[in-house]
């Protein structure tokens, strides 16, 4: 069986359909003890996405031997965030949708949307928190795990 080369792509997906299944996990034990409508306790999903996250980055700097070129870095962070957002947002499609319908009356109450409040409408703000918090994350992150000699543009020798 032929390795294939980890690139910032395929370890983003990969990760951030690990990160996703945590997330979905956590959802289902909040969701069991009827948490789940509190905003609160969604706040342990952007703890997830950032785990998930860093350890993607970590992932790709050892397949680069440390070397991990920093735009690389970023992008394999970024890619994992939204993969997290979409794979959970689809979820949430599914239980919110299928499963438990009566989700979204906790959520209207509780929301700053209100009423307004649809599945797609939180399926749509689950990926742009998540693209948002991941790229936030993979920006924090870089900073500690790019390469010892990174150099800023301008400042190459």
């Amino acid at each position: 069986m032929a390795e294939s080369k980890v690139t910032p792509e395929n370890n983003g997906v990969r990760y951030g359909l690990y990160t996703s299944v945590g997330m979905m996990i956590y959802f289902v034990i909040a969701s069991f003890f009827n948490l789940s409508d509190r905003i609160e306790f969604s706040f342990l999903n952007g703890a997830i996405l950032a785990v998930g996250v860093c350890v993607a980055i970590v992932h790709y700097k050892r397949s680069c031997q440390g070397r991990m070129p920093y735009l690389g870095g970023f992008g394999t962070g970024i890619v994992t965030a939204l993969v997290a957002s979409i794979a959970f947002g689809l979820f949430f499609i599914l239980y919110a949708g299928v499963l438990n319908p009566g989700i979204m009356s906790g959520l209207q109450a509780r929301d700053l949307f209100g009423y307004d409040l649809s599945v797609t409408i939180a399926f749509l703000a689950i990926i742009l928190q998540g693209a948002m918090w991941g790229m936030i994350i993979s920006l924090v992150a870089m900073q500690y795990y790019k390469s010892p000699d990174h150099k800023p543009m301008g400042q190459e020798d």
